[in-house]
């Protein structure tokens, strides 16, 4: 669900689709999801009254600022309490609204003046990885911005967080390369060694909220591509006892997209700067536009951590998602026990009405 706001208001709201744009992505089957989304628009709208009349959206809003300062304590930065509002492409979403756990009357700022469009699934990409880590920490020893992520899962059918599921993310490095993955177009092709490397890809089950934080960098860009981040949601699997995850359905398969002028800016700065391939804005990406096209705003909120962007970014969403939804992955590669092995690659099948977006 995607909840519109009017300009100065701290809210807004986010993502999904996934995407055509990698090669080898199936055109007719997007459609034909898209044309599916269309029957179900209307599901879940009333999420958003329901969740206040809990208290379930007060509570996050609070829980999302406690956990900001402590990612900027964890870092040595000091305490600021400037939110991010959401608003169009072409926008900058830094407002200098000023919001803290105390504001009066949360809940009407943040949800005055709201419209919810229900968005699209799609499919998860050719450098999808299946079998990866448990952990919240995915940067292993990657360089680049520190960015916390803060993701909320709710029914839409329920309209309540969905505990014990497992959320899976993964995206490119700061110079446009997958770990786990060989192939043209993923940096080197003949460095086979990176089918055993893990960087920037996890997963997590959320806790009694609905919630998961992961720590990691922010993304860089590759060929036909705005800069995004992929997500997928597990129910019902295993933990194998090396830590990784093992089995389970997939309910939802989606995609993250960011602020133009944050990503012009984080690309002047090193290592992001070495990347040599072109840069696609968010307005020649199809995901993107598609998303635009549909009234959803595909893009995160976030906060400065600090006075510049280098000092880190605190970033979130919520999701609102079926967990009765069905999808059939088909994983480029697959963890094992004895390394990564290479699979046919393909596009997700499956069946499911799409899943609802909204960030606050």
């Amino acid at each position: 669900m995607v909840c519109l706001k009017l300009p100065g208001i701290v809210l807004i709201a986010a993502l999904l689709s996934q995407t055509l744009a990698h090669p080898g992505e199936d055109r007719a089957r997007e459609i034909a999801k898209r044309a599916e989304f269309l029957q179900y628009s209307k599901r879940g709208s009333n999420c958003d009254g329901a969740l206040r009349k809990r208290g379930i959206d007060s509570k996050q809003h609070k829980r999302r600022l406690r956990a900001l300062e402590e990612a900027r304590a964890a870092r040595g930065l000091p305490q600021k309490t400037h939110l991010l509002r959401r608003d169009a492409i072409d926008e900058s979403h830094l407002s200098s609204l000023v919001v803290t756990p105390t504001t009066s009357d949360l809940d009407s700022i943040i949800f005055a003046n709201s419209t919810c469009v229900l968005s699209p699934e799609g499919a998860e990409g050719p450098y999808y990885v299946e079998g990866e880590y448990i952990r919240s920490n995915i940067t292993e020893s990657e360089v680049g911005i520190p960015v916390t992520w803060d993701l909320e899962f709710i029914d839409i059918n329920t309209c309540l967080p969905i505990v014990n599921l497992t959320s899976d993310i993964w995206h490119c490095n700061a110079t446009g390369v997958y770990s786990g993955i060989v192939a043209d177009g993923n940096g080197n092709l003949n460095d086979a060694s990176n089918i055993n490397k893990t960087f920037l890809r996890g997963l997590q089950t959320t806790d009694s909220d609905g919630v998961v934080q992961y720590s990691s960098i922010f993304p860089g860009h590759y060929s036909a591509r705005a800069t995004h981040v992929h997500v997928q949601t597990h129910l019902n699997g295993t933990i194998l006892p090396n830590g990784t995850y093992s089995g389970g359905s997939v309910s939802h398969i989606g995609q993250f997209f960011f602020d133009q002028d944050l990503i012009t800016e984080v690309n002047t700065l090193p290592p992001y700067s070495e990347n040599t391939v072109a840069i696609i804005l968010n307005s020649n990406d199809r995901d993107v536009q598609e998303e635009l096209e549909n009234d959803s705003d595909p893009f995160l909120n976030y906060v400065l951590l600090g006075d510049k962007v280098e000092d880190g970014l605190f970033m979130w969403v919520t999701l609102y998602i079926d967990p009765t939804a069905s999808y059939t992955p088909s994983p480029a590669s697959e963890l094992t026990a004895g390394g990564g092995i290479s699979l046919s690659s393909g596009t997700s099948s499956g069946s499911g009405a799409g899943n609802i977006s909204a960030s606050g």
